[in-house]
């Protein structure tokens, strides 16, 4: 199992202590929020709707059990008793007063967690398929290359002052689980001619301004990763738009320069910059490759499992639903997720967070992953433990076996919390996943992605949502707009704005019309609403939407 170096250690505890510097400063009145407003974007601290807000990374999704107990403890001593985590594998905090902010920072750094990049112009939080080194169909583990990525772009003295923000995504399976074509830059790691590299991606971005990327390297050999990427990003800085914060995203620079322009800059940088690289960084990923070795893996009977399924109806429920393929005999992935009736999705309490942690430890190979939909991962579990599992996640709200259903819903924080909103986005996710449970859908529909979004900066991700709902204000009044046909896995697309935008107490109404028409024209029970929308078209579905044809 990885774990931080000592070297990262002093380098996070210095921060901590150099932030420290900062917030008294700002106290004691030498800073005005103004001056102090770059010094906190640096240490991931928003000033947000009520209080300030901590953003905090989890790289690549990976946390171990004392990370985990860290994140209880931050949230218990100094928040509220829970956590919120993010679909780019963040965990937020959004009740920390200022003067404590240093004392949490330096916590989180004695286990190795910071929130360095979470914030400012810069690259932020590396992410990668949740179930890396765990999945069934990967071609290898992508998290040593992230973590090459994390350290490399960790305080880069070139980039810490881009045009805009700047995401990276790494992904490894069959199944593209990372969503790299909707990043800044996405690389899928494929072979060819039995050689490793990466397809790389550019100019993704959702906003107000939804793209989805595009291939710059159908293949770049895997040696060569870190001039190309440092190249691309290079590029950005000395062409990127400085002018307009909504045209600074590499997403606008690719769409205005052309790709065939942009190829060619980044290919004749990439040429210069690999020149410099020594291979030094090649014997970084053949150190980290040690550090992220598969656990030993029992060989065990799955008995137990096959008993509990059959007596259980609960278990084989979650089961069902809940596990994913894992490449070694009698293991799977457990999802664990944190959206139970009436939770805010993504929210984890304090008590929550530590009993995840204990399994982890006794029962999961001492290995946690966050991933994109907002969901806690015990990436592996020997089937014979699931039983065990179960138990005793149900009394802690933590059974819920809805991943990847309608309720299983990806949300922001929306008005709630967030400054930057415009529209509430927890009430309404709350509100459709108690309607579809409460009228029976929920398992007669299946898998469906719903995405919400509280404002056009799109945390939400509402844009990759099989259905996604966009809260905006209209003259002092919330109103959603609903897209369809969006994808972030399968076949990557933005959904497409549907009509007219609803009020409030119309949405949850609106979606159970939706959800009606897709159970009218399906084709079985086993085809998804997502393959029917690319069937049948949005016809129907407007059509439900607005049955008087007020679809303006």
């Amino acid at each position: 199992m990885f774990d931080v170096r000592p070297v990262d250690t002093d380098y996070v505890q210095h921060r901590a202590a150099q932030f420290r510097a900062q917030v008294a400063r700002r106290l004691d009145g030498s800073l005005t929020e103004e001056e102090f407003r770059p010094l906190r974007l640096m240490n991931g601290v928003y000033l947000q709707l009520h209080s300030y807000m901590l953003r905090v990374a989890i790289p690549y999704g990976t946390l171990n059990p004392a990370k985990l107990r860290m994140l209880a403890h931050v949230a218990e001593r100094w928040d509220r008793g829970y956590g919120h985590f993010t679909t780019r594998t963040n965990i937020q905090y959004h009740w920390p007063r200022l003067i404590d902010i240093p004392d949490i920072l330096e916590a989180l750094g004695s286990v190795g967690i910071h929130a360095i990049q979470t914030s400012g112009n810069t690259i932020r939080n590396i992410t990668a398929d949740a179930f890396a080194g765990a999945a069934a169909d990967e071609v290898e583990d992508p998290r040593p290359w992230a973590e090459l990525l994390r350290q490399w772009s960790t305080d880069h003295p070139e980039f810490q002052f881009l045009p805009r923000k700047f995401k990276i995504a790494v992904s490894a399976g069959a199944q593209d689980r990372s969503v790299v074509s909707a990043y800044d830059i996405g690389l899928r790691i494929v072979e060819k001619d039995g050689q490793r590299g990466f397809q790389v991606w550019v100019g993704g971005g959702l906003g107000r301004t939804p793209m989805l990327g595009k291939v710059i390297r159908e293949f770049l050999p895997q040696a060569d990763i870190l001039p190309y990427v440092e190249a691309i990003v290079a590029v950005y800085n000395r062409t990127g738009r400085r002018d307009n914060k909504w045209k600074a995203r590499i997403k606008i620079t690719v769409a205005e320069r052309g790709l065939d322009t942009m190829k060619e800059d980044v290919e004749a940088e990439f040429l210069r910059r690999r020149a410099l690289f020594d291979g030094r960084d090649q014997n970084v990923v053949e150190d980290l490759r040690t550090r992220f070795l598969p656990p030993d893996f029992r060989r065990a009977p799955t008995d137990a499992y096959d008993a509990a399924r059959a007596a259980d109806p609960g278990f084989r429920s979650w089961t069902d639903t809940n596990l994913h393929p894992h490449r070694a005999d009698g293991y799977a992935s457990a999802i664990i997720t944190l959206k139970a009736p009436g939770a805010t999705p993504g929210d984890a309490t304090a008590d929550q967070m530590r009993l995840v942690a204990d399994l982890a430890e006794r029962l999961g190979h001492g290995d946690i992953r966050v991933n994109y939909d907002q969901n806690l991962i015990l990436p592996h579990v020997h089937k014979s433990d699931l039983p065990e599992i179960y138990a005793a996640l149900r009394p802690a709200g933590l059974a819920t076996a809805n991943a990847g259903k309608v309720s299983d819903i990806i949300s922001c924080p929306g008005m709630d919390y967030c400054t930057l909103a415009t529209a509430r986005s927890i009430p309404i996710a709350q509100d459709i996943a108690d309607h579809v449970r409460a009228h029976g859908l929920e398992d007669e529909i299946g898998k469906l992605n719903i995405r919400i979004s509280g404002c056009i900066n799109a945390c939400g991700h509402h844009h990759l949502g099989h259905i996604g709902i966009l809260g905006l204000d209209r003259a002092g009044v919330e109103n959603y707009q609903i897209t369809l046909g969006g994808d972030a896995n399968d076949i990557p697309s933005i959904g497409q704005r549907a009509g007219a935008g609803f009020p409030a107490d119309e949405v949850v109404p609106a979606i159970d019309r939706l959800l009606r028409a897709y159970l009218e024209v399906r084709e079985d029970e086993d085809e998804r609403f997502i393959d029917t929308y690319r069937r049948v078209g949005p016809a129907p579905f407007k059509a439900a939407l607005y049955p008087e044809g007020a679809d303006a």
